[in-house]
């Protein structure tokens, strides 16, 4: 996810950002995947397996974790990964039309805005796959609160250069590490193994995008931009963050909802995996001076910290 603001302070894109572009292009068309004919959507759910790694789970850990049942410990991950899956989907909605509108009427020789294209052709075709998938974990629509839908409205409409990119990696970063664990993981159904390895393949070519747009563009970007980004970005993390487990989950795979948010809320392990996860990332943010001392606040509240 994806390239925002590539080049909007020129109808060109840079030399070396030509150069990146070109590459990610060439990648693209050697590694590349169609959901539709890499995903088994035909054979039905096996129950037998767990829809994300145990270990991932909110609860795992926990007094409650180790009450439940084996089957109940299965359809608990099973909502959570579908959880997952609709807050994926709701923020690369947001990064589709940031970048439509960041590349409307620009150069469509560049590479960087065939690269956008493409981009946007991934994300259409992620979005499509987590929302199949989703149903097929026998999951309702997970939405995240009102509050994080408009703030995220007015995110997508606002959103330029390294806050758009740093914000971009924050949500891949976190995404990436845990899909890792769960392609690779046997406990879990081998479909969602097959969505999790598609999407790690292709976005790991957005976070390179973004990282390298986010350096680049804080070249320009003074002390006052600098602090205003980097509280953006953390409080963009903090909801993004927040969204992805809905607390419906837990009455779905047919649990005490208050009880489960409460150890939920006090589950260390789930905590330590956040921060175990963002390490990589906290690194870059802390090297391009977004970490600040404002910032870390919601970090630290987003359990990234």
């Amino acid at each position: 996810m994806t390239s925002v603001g590539a080049h909007e302070h020129s109808g060109t894109a840079q030399p070396d950002h030509r150069s990146v572009a070109q590459r990610l292009l060439d990648s693209s068309e050697t590694l590349s995947f169609d959901p539709v004919k890499e995903v088994d959507w035909d054979t039905p759910l096996d129950t037998s397996y767990h829809g994300a790694s145990p270990e991932w789970s909110t609860l795992y850990g926990t007094a409650y974790w180790n009450e439940m049942t084996p089957e109940q410990q299965r359809e608990l991950t099973r909502q959570e990964a579908a959880s997952v899956a609709s807050t994926g989907i709701w923020f690369e909605m947001i990064l589709q039309q940031m970048v439509l509108r960041d590349f409307y009427a620009k150069d469509p020789t560049d590479p960087a805005f065939q690269w956008a294209l493409t981009e946007i052709a991934d994300e259409c075709r992620h979005s499509i796959m987590f929302a199949r998938g989703a149903a097929k974990l026998r999951a309702p629509a997970y939405r995240p609160r009102r509050l994080a839908v408009e703030l995220g409205r007015f995110f997508k409409t606002t959103a330029r250069g390294e806050a758009a990119y740093a914000a971009i990696l924050v949500a891949e970063e976190v995404l990436d590490v845990m899909q890792r664990d769960w392609m690779r993981d046997e406990r879990v159904v081998p479909f969602v193994r097959t969505i999790n390895n598609i999407h790690v393949v292709e976005e790991s070519r957005h976070m390179k995008f973004a990282r390298e747009e986010t350096r680049e563009r804080l070249k320009k970007t003074g002390p006052l931009g600098r602090q205003y980004n980097a509280l953006v970005v953390s409080i963009a993390a903090y909801f993004i963050v927040s969204s992805m487990w809905n607390p419906k989950v837990y009455a779905n795979a047919g649990l005490d909802t208050k009880r489960a948010l409460r150890e939920a809320k006090a589950n260390e392990h789930h905590k330590s995996m956040l921060r175990s996860s963002c390490a990589g990332l906290m690194e870059f943010l802390d090297s391009a001076g977004l970490l600040t001392k404002a910032a870390t606040v919601f970090y630290k509240r987003a359990n990234l910290l």
